[in-house]
């Protein structure tokens, strides 16, 4: 079974990604028919959604052989990554851990529960990847682990603990959140820039030593360059809101402005 995530970050190739909120699959499809894109990410932490409408994005996904992830909410993330796996969702990105032991906790549920996996994960009777039907219940173990699971680093603690976080067997990879760990630091990300970077720079020379790939968030294709040139080559290009923010913002004041109307 196919998982082109999966498939790029074994075989280490460059893996780009953008984020969305809609749960309309024609979202999901543009994005898609770019065949530009490894997979999508749904922001499931933000948006509002239902498990159908997890199914549907998955479903337009594998139209275009696309992987999907989402990104869940800390309070009940159990529930909401195993809903995601089971209607055909490839990946889970975690948020606000913040110690290898909370890690390793959280992965157990995304885990099977076989004695060799000793995970929590049973048999889900779902839909699953195009609604595969497996032959066996050790089949379905062996697929789900290929799922891919990435945890947020956001929290100081966890840039604090970000050696041990890496080498949780199961992380696939990373990505460090400035605007929560400004906050939970006691500033403003624009107040100090260079605190916030080095963090980055910290959190991403980590993941690479212990073979974890980092990813990051670009706005526009012009921030890679600094990047690339540490290592990276995962990244998740643009957000579906801020995109549309920002272009009706810009297009918009500059139409006012040949109007004489600007704002």
């Amino acid at each position: 079974m196919k998982n082109r995530f999966r498939e790029k970050l074994t075989n280490k190739q460059p893996i780009m990604a953008t984020r969305i909120n809609s749960t309309w699959p024609m979202v999901a499809e543009v994005v898609g028919a770019t065949g530009l894109y490894d997979y999508v990410e749904f922001l499931g932490e933000y948006a509002p959604y239902s498990q159908v409408d997890l199914e549907n994005i998955a479903r337009a996904c594998e139209l275009h052989d696309m992987s999907c992830i989402i990104k869940v909410d800390y309070a009940n993330r159990a529930y909401v990554a195993q809903k995601a796996l089971a209607s055909g969702f490839q990946g889970i990105l975690f948020t606000d851990h913040t110690t290898a032991k909370e890690v390793e906790d959280t992965l157990k549920n995304v885990i099977p529960a076989t004695p060799q996996l000793q995970g929590r994960l049973g048999f889900v009777n779902r839909r699953f990847y195009k609604n595969e039907h497996f032959a066996n219940q050790m089949t379905y173990a062996s697929e789900v682990t290929k799922c891919v699971m990435g945890f947020m680093i956001e929290k100081v603690d966890a840039v604090k603990n970000i050696e041990e976080i890496c080498q949780v067997p199961g992380v696939d990879f990373i990505q460090f959140g400035p605007a929560d760990f400004s906050m939970n630091s006691g500033f403003n990300a624009k107040e100090e820039v260079e605190k916030v970077r080095e963090a980055e720079e910290k959190v991403i020379r980590t993941a690479l030593k212990y073979g974890v790939s980092p990813r990051v968030e670009l706005n526009s294709s012009d921030e890679a360059e600094r990047y690339i040139k540490m290592g990276v080559t995962h990244f998740a290009l643009g957000s579906e809101l801020r995109i549309e923010r920002v272009y009706w913002t810009e297009q918009g004041n500059d139409l006012l402005e040949q109007l004489g109307q600007q704002k």
